[in-house]
């Protein structure tokens, strides 16, 4: 004899909840919490990992065949910890020499934080467009490919900033940044020629959003400043559909640093701001 069981009863399928997608965003220190603000709220399905390996910042100090290796080896370690479904590497340093190295080893989608040169060429109306980056961005092949791709006919200025990505760090762990110091740093992008001026300025390092208020009221005149956290988080947003959709349990957060010893009472009020209130340490000294 057969019974149904679901004789009488309305039916419909069972709807076995999707996993939530993890996204680890990686950055030499603490400027792609400027990305991480971005991707939180454009993929609220998803877990989101912040990983810092302030260990190793600055960057700037590596050599290209030093830094090739400390990002390997940082992000091997932080994938076989946290499984995530995208790696976003929120420095422009290192995303202009890591990325296809990271794209070869890993079987994982990697977006990547390059200068904004695409749409300052199409936002200018002067012709005269500055990129604010770190001297090794600066210095990067890729960097003057992206000026002859998409900004050849422009007055491009490559402005790197020796200090202002440490700067940022500063006023973010509560520590006093001298408005004269700042301005200096940003000085070099305010350019005049035959009557025109600088209108566009690319931050084109992920720190730097950090002081944008007080680089507002500090320059010398107007201009358009191009973050590019908007895009990089519609980006992942592309490639992880489900990240889109709010789950009904939340979502979790967390911040990994390969030191630890910048973490202060004003930082880590900081990172609760952008809901990290998990700190988890992975001790990776510079030397390994």
């Amino acid at each position: 004899m057969q019974v149904d069981l679901l004789a009488g009863t309305g039916h419909r399928p069972l709807a076995i909840p999707r996993p939530q997608p993890t996204i680890l965003v990686f950055d030499s220190g603490l400027g792609g919490l400027t990305v991480l603000g971005r991707a939180t709220r454009a993929c609220p399905g998803s877990n989101i990992v912040y990983a810092a390996d302030d260990a190793g910042f600055p960057y700037g100090r590596l050599s290209e065949d030093e830094l090739v290796a400390r990002v390997l080896a940082v992000i091997e370690r932080l994938v076989a910890r946290f499984h995530p479904d995208l790696v976003v590497i929120a420095c422009n340093t290192a995303s202009t020499l890591v990325l296809p190295t990271l794209r070869a080893r890993f079987a994982i989608p990697f977006v990547g934080t390059v200068p904004a040169i695409k749409p300052a060429a199409a936002a200018t109306r002067s012709g005269l467009i500055s990129v604010l980056a770190t001297p090794g961005t600066v210095a990067r092949d890729y960097t003057r490919g992206l000026i002859e791709a998409y900004a050849a006919n422009h007055q491009v200025t490559l402005v790197g900033a020796t200090r202002l990505a440490g700067l940022a760090e500063q006023a973010l762990k509560g520590a006093p940044v001298d408005d004269a110091v700042l301005a200096a740093e940003i000085a070099p992008c305010f350019v005049e020629v035959a009557g025109r001026r600088t209108d566009v300025v690319t931050l084109s390092c992920t720190h730097y959003p950090l002081l944008l208020d007080r680089m507002k009221r500090l320059a010398p005149w107007p201009v358009e400043w191009i973050d590019p956290a908007p895009a990089i988080a519609r980006r992942i947003a592309e490639l992880l559909p489900a990240a889109r959709e709010a789950g009904l349990a939340g979502h979790d957060t967390a911040a990994v640093f390969t030191g630890g010893g910048s973490l202060t009472g004003p930082l880590r009020i900081a990172l609760a701001g952008y809901g990290l209130a998990q700190i988890l340490l992975e001790p990776m000294p510079l030397g390994n």
